[in-house]
């Protein structure tokens, strides 16, 4: 009987995992798998014991909000929703159902000291005091508000109406506008979309900052005059819907950039002296503050980013003293803010060196200390605990494909990692630098996350975020590899075989890529929905390959400069070295290779399809077909300007190379993509008509640079499987 018992379990297990998986089982809305699991969403409370843990709005179990002990995980309501409810319900013209979903957010726009929240809902602005009876109607007017932020002393707002900056005195309950001159193109404290897109991180339109002291605002103001505008319209509509938009591209004007300091109390702006750079050439990339409110610090850049100033400038007199300049061989990109120390001191992250590491400065700007070094990258700067003298950061010391965190004295000795599990770390360190919550992936296993104490010491496991689903498919192989180029440059590679692999068969490749500078897409972590479609593929036959050519392995910045004024030729004579070893393999088809790639890699795809005959089929999305249609920042960085690079940018366009086309080609596009304009399809798909070359084409109404609309993505992937099964 026991006998029987087993060989049924172990029957049961072997089908439980023979599951194949489908279209609907990754995409389709209602049907879906959730193969991620669900990761809290956490973030530190000020004290440095505790955490705020956001629960998800359909468990009616537990409260919105809590307020948990990082140590116990014990865990209490972090508000009294019920009382901060009947406080908005009070203020009248909110409902009831308003009023709850008030109460009850996932996330708030929290004070300083935590003790207060302010809300960005229905046009206007709500201040409420946690624990008490009464809500404030911060504002009441028919303009949009956007951009609020409390000042550090948690006594005033600040905010942009129309394009002028405005601070409101909470104690008063009086607002005061700063700035006047705001209109469609003069824009005081707000980012234009190149600015954001490029420079301050997509989504990120702030352009204003308070001093430490609370008693000024630093802030861009950016005159859009000069900048051509762009035209994206929805067709849906009967009456067509158009959206201008400001876009410099490539060689275009940029917005026109001052940097002012403002008196919260209002007044005349002091302008900062920017007399050394042209108005036309600058680039204000980073602004903030030296911790004792007497100088704001900037960031400045000619606009084919070739060097970098980092600025000191009196807030009184607004003159302005060069700390030090960084240069290259080729570009210099932003890389954050200097994060000061209590002697006022501070850190610097720069890739001087071809690698990003961090650099010790006294106040005045004189080097004191290189804190990091070697071949490998600091990925971010997570925390510092003066009293002991250490940074916690993120880098690739380890490994060049999973993010660990480490810690290092401030004169660089006692270097070590804290994390010693394979896969990619993200950490979050606690204020008070006792902890950290780490949240980690490998290629098989989604986010777990984890308590750690500063020395790495495991405390708690958070969410161990076990997907049985996961145990029910039949999945491919992952496997991590290096490939070297012709001139010996090591590349990081990734394959997917087929569930059912027998190396005495030949199976078609499916490569993905992107191609972009520093943009590695080989990663030892979880990859989601797109991870599992490129499984369903692998179940299809397919092995699916990613190789992270050398401009785009993350391998430092030097490895990206040899693609400088000259995109394409080096990314795609790379991309064929890791074809000429896939190739030499016994169970590859060299006669069915296929590519496949968004955004710079549907440029590349684009490119790969123009200038080489390896590939059978391509999917490329999001194309850029000509680098002239990108804009300005972006672009010139890597290519310079079309003047000062035309053969450059002639070179680098497929749009150009229509009628070398070879094999078969799909093109998508959103048809409402704000970032990379569909013109670019447009332009490819009328020199490949012309060439009388025969392609695919696949447009998406309302949708920017990325498919999201559920339904849409849906269909966008069914029809890529398709295409591919069809063709490859």
């Amino acid at each position: 009987m026991s006998v029987v018992l087993c060989l049924l379990c172990l029957s049961l297990i072997a089908h439980a995992q023979q599951k194949l998986l489908t279209i609907d089982d990754i995409f389709d809305p209602a049907k879906r798998v959730n193969f991620s699991g669900t990761v809290p969403s956490i973030r530190w409370l000020k004290d440095g014991r505790h955490y705020l843990l956001s629960n998800d709005a359909v468990r009616k179990d537990v409260p919105r909000l809590q307020k948990v002990d990082a140590v116990s995980g014990e865990a209490v309501p972090f508000l009294e929703a019920a009382k901060m409810q009947a406080a908005f319900m009070a203020l009248g013209g909110v409902t009831e159902k308003d009023a709850s979903q008030l109460a009850n957010r996932g996330s708030y726009q929290f004070s300083n000291d935590e003790t207060a929240v302010l809300i960005n809902w229905n046009n206007d602005l709500f201040y409420y005091q946690l624990g008490s009876d009464k809500a404030v109607r911060v504002t009441n007017n028919p303009e949009e508000e956007v951009g609020e932020t409390f000042s550090p002393n948690d006594r005033m707002l600040g905010f942009v109406r129309n394009n002028n900056i405005y601070v409101y005195d909470i104690a008063a309950q009086r607002e005061r506008r700063l700035t006047t001159d705001g209109s469609p193109k003069i824009l005081n404290g707000r980012l234009d979309w190149v600015y954001q897109e490029e420079l301050y991180g997509r989504g990120n339109f702030e352009a204003y900052w308070w001093s430490p002291d609370s008693t000024r605002l630093a802030y861009l103001r950016l005159d859009e005059n000069p900048v051509p505008e762009f035209t994206v319209v929805d067709h849906i509509p009967y009456h067509q819907t158009l959206e201008v938009t400001p876009y410099p591209e490539a060689g275009d004007p940029n917005p026109v950039v001052q940097l002012g300091v403002i008196n919260a109390a209002g007044g005349a702006t002091r302008w900062i002296d920017t007399y050394k750079y042209q108005p036309s050439d600058l680039l204000i990339v980073r602004v903030s503050w030296t911790p004792d409110s007497r100088k704001v610090v900037y960031q400045a850049q000619n606009r084919e980013q070739t060097f970098l100033d980092l600025n000191f400038a009196g807030s009184d007199d607004a003159k302005s003293a060069t700390a030090l300049r960084e240069t290259s061989k080729a570009w210099v990109e932003v890389i954050d803010n200097p994060t000061w120390l209590n002697d006022g001191s501070f850190l610097w992250q720069s890739a001087r060196s071809g690698w990003t590491h961090l650099y010790h400065y006294a106040p005045d700007g004189k080097l004191l200390q290189q804190v990091t070094d070697g071949k490998w990258e600091v990925r971010s700067v997570d925390g510092v605990d003066e009293d002991k003298g250490l940074v916690y950061f993120t880098g690739t010391e380890h490994s060049h494909i999973a993010n660990q965190a480490y810690r290092v004295k401030l004169d660089g000795t006692g270097f070590a990692r804290l994390t010693t599990t394979e896969g990619s770390h993200r950490v979050s360190l606690s204020p008070t630098a006792s902890f950290f919550i780490d949240n980690w992936s490998d290629i098989n296993t989604p986010t777990q996350t984890r308590l750690y104490d500063a020395d790495g010491k495991l405390v708690r496991v958070v969410a161990e975020n076990k997907v049985d689903a996961l145990k029910q498919y039949k999945l491919g192989a992952s496997e991590f590899l290096q490939v070297k180029t012709r001139d010996g440059f090591v590349m990081e590679a990734m394959m997917i075989k087929p569930p059912d692999f027998d190396s005495q068969k030949k199976y078609p490749v499916l490569e993905f890529t992107y191609s972009g500078p520093h943009a590695p897409q080989v990663k030892n972590g979880w990859g989601g929905t797109a991870y599992m479609w490129h499984q369903m593929l692998a179940q299809r036959g397919y092995i699916i390959w990613i190789l992270d050519n050398r401009t785009a392995s993350g391998k430092g910045v030097e490895s990206e400069w040899p693609v400088y004024k000259n995109f394409g030729e080096l990314e795609l004579r790379d991309l064929e070295d890791g074809i000429a070893w896939l190739k030499s393999q016994s169970y590859v088809d060299g006669d069915r290779l296929g590519i496949w790639g968004w955004s710079y890699g549907g440029f590349m795809t684009s490119y790969a399809l123009t200038h080489s005959q390896s590939f059978k089929m391509g999917i490329s999305g999001g194309t850029v077909s000509d680098w002239r249609n990108y804009d300005s920042i972006y672009t010139e960085r890597y290519m310079q300007t079309p003047q000062n690079n035309l053969e450059g940018y002639k070179k680098s366009s497929p749009v150009n190379f229509a009628k070398d086309l070879h094999g078969k080609l799909l093109l998508i596009h959103g048809a409402m993509d704000d970032n990379v304009h569909v013109a670019n399809t447009v332009q490819f798909v009328y020199e490949l008509q012309k060439a009388g070359k025969q392609f695919q084409l696949m447009l998406y109404p309302k949708s920017r640079h990325g498919v999201t609309d559920p339904l849409l993505v849906k269909h966008l992937r069914q029809m890529m499987t398709d295409y591919i099964l069809a063709n490859l």
